[in-house]
């Protein structure tokens, strides 16, 4: 993964120091692209731990088009509680609850979970009913049918739902691309706004596992990740912990193995999958800005 502390020491040495939304700060740059071959092992970080289970059950979730947080709690995955606890204190329900208060209400009460727990039409809807579009399954059939196709793309940036979503998408779109061979796929994505510490490393992990599901169902060989970002920035309360990172040497990959034959992208389970080899650094622990 040095592709990856590459990118973090260009932001450190050549970024603008920038106010943000967040009013944290960051140091950024614009325009920067990654590549990773998956044939050379799975880009799971390893100058820190990565949770994968978090990755596992996020992408499933995101394709089983659900957005709302409560399956995420179940599986205590916790990246996206922040958002609707920050709209639920608004709101005449609230409480005083803290966060771990709100999180166990997600989990114990399903109309509690309906009415509060909801992100709006963010990734999930957008992948699987874009304005009543099934964007993954269309995806699905016409790398079978028409690989050479340049319109292999979904998007998740629906103009008109925006404003109706908890977070705007961060990874925009993304785009697949068949060998003329016919043996191997490739993934693009376009990432409008990176956070280098916190987040970057879950995208990779993530749109490389998206990017085996899709060449298992469809007969293809997983080869590159494409990882384009627009603005690529670190956190200003990050700026040590990756410094921490840039000290340590990465580690051999490790690999995916995906456990059984799986014919429907719909019908993958966490349990399909296992990471074999990970041996990374300690993790680092760093607050994400909401």
């Amino acid at each position: 993964m040095k592709q990856y502390l590459e990118l973090a020491q260009t932001v450190l040495d050549k970024g603008e120091d920038r106010l943000d939304r967040t009013g944290v700060g960051t140091r950024s740059i614009f325009g920067y692209q990654s590549r990773y071959d998956l044939t050379e092992g799975f880009p799971l970080l390893t100058t820190k731990k990565v949770h994968i289970k978090s990755v596992f059950h996020e992408l499933l979730w995101f394709v089983s088009g659900s957005t709302n947080i409560r399956p995420l709690v179940l599986n205590n995955v916790r990246i996206w509680n922040e958002w609707p606890y920050k709209k639920y204190t608004k709101h005449q329900d609230y409480q005083n609850e803290t966060l771990q208060q709100y999180v166990d209400k997600i989990a114990a009460d399903q109309d509690f979970a309906n009415k509060h727990g909801d992100l709006g039409p963010v990734y999930g809807q957008q992948w699987r009913n874009f304005n009543g579009s099934d964007q993954l399954l269309d995806l699905i059939t016409g790398l079978k049918e028409n690989p050479f196709s340049r319109r292999h793309v979904i998007s998740a940036w629906n103009p008109s739902l925006i404003a109706e979503m908890a977070l705007p998408p961060c990874h925009v779109f993304f785009q697949f691309y068949v060998s003329a061979d016919k043996k191997y796929l490739s993934c693009q994505l376009y990432q409008r706004s990176a956070d280098i510490f916190l987040g970057v490393p879950f995208n990779i992990a993530s749109y490389a596992l998206l990017l085996e599901m899709v060449a298992h169902v469809t007969g293809y060989i997983a080869k590159d990740f494409v990882h384009t970002l627009g603005d690529a920035h670190i956190y200003s309360n990050h700026f040590n912990q990756v410094k921490t990172q840039l000290k340590r040497e990465p580690r051999a990959l490790p690999k995916l193995k995906i456990k059984r034959d799986v014919n429907d992208i719909l019908d993958f389970k966490f349990e399909d999958f296992e990471i074999v080899d990970y041996n990374p650094h300690p993790a680092i622990k760093g607050k994400v800005a909401v």
